[in-house]
């Protein structure tokens, strides 16, 4: 994690859950590589909880497959990430399971370079800018709240190198058919990931 990474966080957490009394808060790609975000959520009536791929620092559960959270569908309220989606092959997957989770009104703050060196862990696949968060909006049919690229450098921060990428997804309340398309969708790109994997 760096330091502007951190910033933005905590920013979203002013902004968004002042209100919030209890939160359940998931944070995908949670170990803590230089620092990571569980002060932040260090509240009374708020759970957090680190998921990753291998045990570490800050990781509460280990994902046995990268594409299948293992928790029940609507069962969060709020869902993190930061510095992880670069690193996913198939982060579009991930993210409709980020969305499966969500309770209905649920949020996703999620934060990713738009620029940077390559940087292994143990892949380093993509970067994002605005549209892409759109993008992942449509595709997982979820409301985006607000999004922004760091484009000016900002010596303080580490900004000036991977140019932050940050948005806010809202989870509408949907009918039962829209959940249940979402979930097929999901189930299909989960079995064409392990495919790709046994090839």
């Amino acid at each position: 994690m760096h330091t502007s990474s951190l910033a933005h966080m905590a920013r979203l957490v002013a902004a968004y859950l002042t209100e919030a009394r209890d939160l359940d808060v998931l944070d995908i790609g949670s170990q803590d590589v230089n620092g990571s975000y569980r002060p932040l959520f260090d509240k009374q009536g708020w759970r957090y909880r680190g998921v990753d791929m291998i045990a570490g620092r800050n990781v509460d559960i280990v994902m046995r497959n990268p594409y299948e959270l293992p928790l029940a569908s609507k069962s969060v309220d709020l869902v993190i990430s930061g510095q992880a989606f670069e690193h996913i092959d198939y982060f579009w997957i991930t993210f409709l399971d980020m969305v499966r989770v969500l309770r209905p009104n649920g949020k996703i703050f999620l934060i990713a370079p738009s620029r940077g060196h390559e940087h292994r862990y143990p892949v380093d696949c993509w970067r994002f800018y605005p549209d892409g968060y759109r993008a992942l909006a449509r595709f997982g049919r979820i409301e985006l709240v607000e999004v922004s690229t760091d484009w000016e450098a900002n010596a303080a921060e580490d900004s000036a190198v991977w140019g932050d990428t940050v948005g806010v997804f809202r989870n509408p309340a949907q009918g039962r058919w829209s959940s249940l398309g979402r979930e097929l969708t999901l189930h299909a790109l989960r079995a064409w990931a392990r495919g790709g994997r046994a090839g």
